[in-house]
């Protein structure tokens, strides 16, 4: 990977534009949500993708799932980004890139599905870098902020998937339940067999209450080579695994 752009095998993410590059906590929930929506999503005809940037999410549901996806990015930059990888890539007819504050898309455009990969950090120590500060703090919009959002858009068979650090999902899952929507299925995300603790959380939750499927991921095993769960799950997306 170069500082520019990211090669997968059927599209290039180019990200000079943006403040946030492409990383592989991302690409994991691309890929965990697009496999999720290729078993489950049959009635998924509409996708809206939350804070876009340089649209890879988008990308990686589009070359799985057969749906209209919608791409809200508020930065000019990253939204110049997505605009110009959606243009790009085999899907272009299905995306569409909205340069707006999602606060401003009326309530009444419903989607079946929801994607975001939203700010990390509503209350850590911020860099001084206007705009990776707004990429990585919820400095525009609160977690609770961001299910209201949600609750707005979001039909009422829909469901919508989450990446956060594994203690601020935690705080998110609670805030979530309070607004009414129930987890349903949640990935964890251990950086390597090293490593203890889970790290990154991705979430599937529904309007509807049932069952949770806990599911595990370890990125790396101990010789640091790619572990073979990681490795199905992106093979569609990468080009050397």
């Amino acid at each position: 990977m170069s500082n520019t752009y990211f090669k997968f095998k059927q599209f290039i993410i180019h990200q000079e534009h943006c403040a946030m590059k492409v990383c592989t906590d991302a690409c994991i929930q691309g890929a965990f949500t697009a496999q999720h929506l290729a078993l489950h999503g049959h009635a998924v005809k509409r996708v809206l993708d939350i804070g876009a940037g340089t649209g890879l999410l988008s990308l990686m549901v589009a070359q799985q799932h057969a749906a209209d996806i919608t791409a809200v990015e508020l930065d000019p930059g990253a939204a110049l980004q997505s605009r110009e990888n959606f243009a790009s890539s085999p899907w272009a007819e299905r995306l569409h890139l909205k340069e707006a504050d999602i606060r401003t898309l009326p309530a009444e455009d419903q989607f079946d599905f929801i994607i975001t990969n939203p700010p990390f950090y509503e209350s850590a120590l911020k860099s001084g870098d206007a705009k990776k500060d707004q990429a990585m703090h919820a400095t525009n919009l609160s977690y609770a902020a961001l299910l209201e959002v949600i609750a707005a858009h979001l039909s009422r068979a829909g469901a919508f998937s989450v990446l956060l650090p594994y203690v601020e999902f935690e705080q998110f899952k609670l805030l979530a339940e309070r607004a009414g929507f129930h987890l349903r299925r949640v990935l964890r995300v251990r950086q390597s067999a090293r490593h203890t603790a889970w790290f990154r959380a991705v979430g599937i939750f529904e309007w509807t209450p049932g069952a949770v499927l806990p599911e595990d991921l370890v990125i790396y095993d101990e010789q640091n080579v790619y572990t073979l769960p990681f490795i199905d799950l992106l093979k569609d997306y990468y080009f050397k695994l």
